[in-house]
């Protein structure tokens, strides 16, 4: 059985709910990567800041990256999953609320320990499966996912 802490990205590195999205920015263009999880002074998971957050949420809105902090932006409960949990209920989770990235937690302690992208999912998954993931996570229907349950 696959699990989600077989196949994500260890490591995630929070941006801190006080930082600015400029330099949220700048860390995900050092890491080459598209959204940072939010992580709170105590280090809980927050949400999580898109490259497209930062372009549709601040920039187009007139704002500036350099005085909007992440934690602004952070709307809602992010969806989770814990390490341990089968990747079935990752892609269910992904699916359902239409997310690309999804956090990885540890149990119990609740700390994040690494991020799943599409790409990680796509590398284990049979053709098939990744056509019907792809086209659930990117079907207008479903509901978003900061909402949370």
């Amino acid at each position: 059985m696959t699990r989600a802490i077989d196949i994500m990205h260890p490591g995630a590195e929070c941006v801190r709910e006080g930082q600015t999205l400029a330099e949220a920015a700048r860390i995900m263009r050092d890491r080459h990567v598209g959204a940072l999880p939010i992580c709170g002074d105590d280090d809980r998971l927050l949400g999580i800041v898109t490259d497209r957050d930062i372009v549709l949420r601040c920039v187009a809105e007139g704002r500036d990256p350099a005085e909007v902090t992440a934690g602004e932006l952070a709307l809602g409960r992010p969806m989770t999953v814990e390490a341990d949990e089968d990747c079935e209920q990752v892609l269910r989770v992904m699916e359902q609320y239409q997310v690309r990235r999804l956090p990885v937690i540890n149990h119990p302690e609740h700390k994040l320990v690494g991020m799943i992208s599409e790409a990680d999912i796509a590398r284990g998954l049979p053709q098939a499966r990744l056509a019907e993931f792809v086209s659930a996570v990117c079907a207008e229907e479903a509901p978003k996912a900061t909402a949370g349950s």
